[in-house]
């Protein structure tokens, strides 16, 4: 592991959805930040900017201030332009949906991300890089978890007031409802899933769901539950370097979002891919 020295120059790069969501945490990072090292703040306006940032960082160390779709996004910018392998990313997490975070290791405190981006050290995470270029840092779950469409209900703004409803159902009966966007399927399906050229469940087996995770260095910890016919049936497991998913059309989450649907998907174990800057180990 190496040290970064709190001299060292940084890029820091503050998500607009973190500055709108949590500005008091983001208020405090960039404290923290600037009195223990030379930074330069960028505020990009939406994803282009955000991107242009990153390519134009020279040698200052990018510290992404957001949640795990800006992680994701900075990982994956960076995989694009081939730069990942030779990068060392730091991460404040600020906003509602850190679990990715959380789960590599990052402090989710302000404070506590802030000093291990300064004081902390450099550990190289695996990924997952599928057949479209895609980059997985955390878990791959199929099919992916189902979402409840919004209640009416919750629609109805919080005063309740009573001509504000009938004028929304007015607006109803004049204008045509959408169909409601399918949602992810949670029945079981048939897949056929390879680990390292092996066939660990075929077409055959129905099954419930699929799920990768990082395993030991190189490796994917594969788990697929098959359909319980009477007796609830054991997970089959298998550990292996490179994983296929195939048969019928199915999504997949992904991190911090859900693609899909396609037919067939392979990731393939990176190690050491992933450079970030973990507090200490005491």
């Amino acid at each position: 592991m190496a040290t970064y020295p709190a001299s060292e120059q940084l890029l820091v790069i503050i998500d607009p959805v973190a500055r709108r969501t949590d500005g008091e945490s983001v208020r405090i990072a960039k404290d923290v930040l600037s009195a223990g090292a030379a930074t330069k703040l960028c505020l990009p306006n939406g994803p282009e900017e955000f991107a242009r940032a990153l390519a134009r960082r020279g040698a200052r160390r990018p510290v992404v201030v957001g949640d795990d779709r800006a992680l994701v996004r900075a990982v994956s910018l960076l995989h694009r332009r081939r730069e990942l392998a030779g990068s060392v990313l730091s991460v404040v997490p600020v906003g509602s949906t850190l679990s990715l975070a959380r789960s590599l290791g990052v402090p989710t405190g302000a404070v506590a991300a802030a000093r291990a981006v300064l004081d902390g050290d450099v550990r190289r995470l695996d990924v997952l890089v599928d057949d479209s270029d895609g980059v997985v840092l955390g878990a791959v779950g199929i099919p992916p978890v189902r979402e409840e469409a919004p209640r009416e209900a919750d629609a109805v703004p919080a005063d309740g007031h009573p001509w504000l409803r009938t004028c929304q159902s007015l607006v109803r009966t004049l204008v045509p409802l959408r169909p409601a966007r399918p949602l992810a399927a949670t029945g079981p399906a048939r897949l056929r899933v390879e680990v390292d050229g092996a066939t660990v469940v075929d077409l055959d087996q129905p099954v419930e769901a699929v799920s990768l995770t990082p395993g030991a260095a190189g490796s994917a910890l594969v788990e697929v539950r098959p359909v319980s016919v009477g007796s609830e049936a054991p997970p089959v497991r298998a550990e292996g370097r490179i994983v296929s998913v195939s048969g019928g059309d199915f999504r997949y989450r992904a991190d911090a979002q859900v693609v899909g649907p396609v037919r067939r998907r392979t990731w393939t174990v990176v190690e050491g891919a992933l450079g970030v800057t973990l507090p200490t180990p005491v």
